[in-house]
């Protein structure tokens, strides 16, 4: 039997929550496929404010594993004439700011799109629309250049506590090496498709992702025709920065 591998449901793009009367489903948008990640039920009435306010902060605790990881894009989906995905980002306005107004690398890009997600027959349809397609490139695009300008402020102020490197052989020995607390720990990982599809060592390059993964150092993999993806194939395609000392 063939091993399945991580390429077949591609790199992680987006996150995408469906809003329904009595619960909100998150899922894991890739590059190939769409995946459940998790459901959070709504106990209670709707006009009830503690009842809401627990709702809304379960499905920021549920967002934080994905979070974490380095997806920032988060599209938010529910039924025409409702306000399902709107009180919530009221409520992340109020309660999470540092998810809406900061314009460093914990900001989250949130947009809203009417539709049904549910089901996983709802997403399958949905993600085939263009508009789906264009809400999630334009979505995708405004976090990369988040990150792109976290680079770049990096590159302009690199000292022994913090630094960027840019050979991959580098970026493996800094990710998959040891950890001293006296030196400087990677932050973020970030490279274009285009670098990950025309490496002629693709394994080499998800073992990369996959150690970063597990050693919780944020990742993303950006579109090469986009502005920050130009930018960073410019510097060779794939970077990686370190926690500011």
């Amino acid at each position: 039997m063939k091993r399945r591998g991580h390429y077949r449901r591609g790199y992680p793009v987006a996150v995408l929550i469906g809003f329904e009367r009595n619960r909100a489903v998150l899922w894991q948008v890739f590059s190939n496929v769409v995946k459940p990640h998790a459901v959070v039920e709504y106990d209670g009435r709707r006009e009830d404010d503690t009842a809401s306010y627990n709702f809304h902060e379960s499905i920021v605790d549920a967002l934080r594993a994905v979070l974490k990881e380095g997806v920032r894009s988060v599209v938010l989906t529910a039924p025409m004439r409702t306000d399902y995905s709107k009180r919530f980002l009221d409520h992340v306005r109020k309660h999470h700011a540092w998810l809406t107004q900061s314009k460093g690398l914990s900001t989250a890009t949130f947009s809203e799109l009417v539709g049904s997600a549910g089901e996983l027959h709802e997403v399958a349809d949905l993600v085939k629309t263009k508009g789906f397609r264009q809400l999630i490139g334009e979505t995708t695009e405004r976090e990369a250049d988040h990150i792109v300008d976290a680079l770049e402020k990096r590159l302009a102020s690199i000292s022994d506590e913090a630094i960027v490197l840019f050979s991959l052989k580098e970026i493996e020995d800094l990710i998959c090496g040891e950890w001293k607390s006296d030196k400087p720990r990677p932050e973020y990982l970030v490279l274009t498709d285009k670098f990950l599809a025309d490496n002629r060592e693709k394994s080499r390059v998800q073992r990369l992702l996959q150690i970063s993964k597990n050693r919780n150092v944020r990742t993303r993999i950006v579109k090469a025709e986009t502005a920050a993806g130009r930018r960073l194939m410019q510097l060779g395609g794939i970077a990686c920065f370190t926690e500011p000392g």
